[in-house]
């Protein structure tokens, strides 16, 4: 799942403002640090950083975590007295391109947050058709804490901003299968949106994460 609102980012992390679960802003960068160390090349668009500071890998793409690594090795300064031979950069050639993530490595935030979109959605089309008191407590506890430890902490900041409108209209709708899919589809809008991403028909929220669709194509 963008970028936050300038005035919805804590004045502690202003310049790294993101959204839930995808493509971190361009404004969520470095200049704190650059500020802080004019010495310093400021870190490449893209990059946010975690709340130690240091950049948070699973709130930064992996295009803009290639970059910053990239920018880090080219100021590592190295040793004189060192002999060079001409040979085939094998690693740069065994690199994939820059949007791609081997599968043995660490997610960036756009494979995180498809990832839970999916796990989120599945866990919408197998809600009860009517859920009892005990299944909507667990539901809304689920939510609650998923919200606090998402691994991209300005996505999970995003995410309860969202829900805790002052107006109530976001918060879950857990009464019924019908309805917290909805509100799941609504919530993945509003990523969307932020990203300036196509939004999805919630009328067919059922048929794209339960059913499967109608012409066939799943079965």
């Amino acid at each position: 799942m963008a970028e936050v609102q300038p005035e919805r980012v804590d004045a502690r992390y202003k310049g790294t403002g993101n959204v839930f679960s995808q493509q971190p802003s361009a404004a969520a960068s470095s200049s704190k640090q650059a500020r802080d160390d004019d010495s310093k090349a400021p870190l490449p668009k893209g990059v946010v950083l975690d709340k130690d500071g240091k950049p948070c890998r699973t709130c930064t793409s992996v295009a803009s975590w290639r970059a910053l690594t990239k920018q880090a090795k080219a100021e590592t300064p190295t040793s004189t007295n060192q002999t060079t031979t001409s040979k085939p950069d094998l690693a740069a050639a065994a690199t994939p391109s820059s949007s791609e993530i081997p599968a043995e490595c660490p997610p960036d935030v756009e494979q995180l947050g498809r990832s839970t979109w999916t796990l989120l959605h599945s866990m919408a089309a197998t809600y009860p058709e009517k859920a009892n008191t005990e299944h909507q407590d667990n539901m809304r506890g689920f939510l609650k804490f998923f919200s606090k430890l998402y691994p991209c902490w300005v996505c999970a900041d995003d995410f309860q901003t969202w829900m805790a409108h002052p107006s109530g209209r976001n918060q879950p709708r857990l009464e019924s299968r019908k309805e917290f899919g909805w509100w799941m589809c609504e919530a993945h809008n509003e990523v969307n949106r932020k990203l300036g991403k196509k939004e999805f028909d919630c009328r067919f929220w059922e048929e794209r994460w339960r059913t499967g669709w109608k012409d066939g194509r799943c079965d």
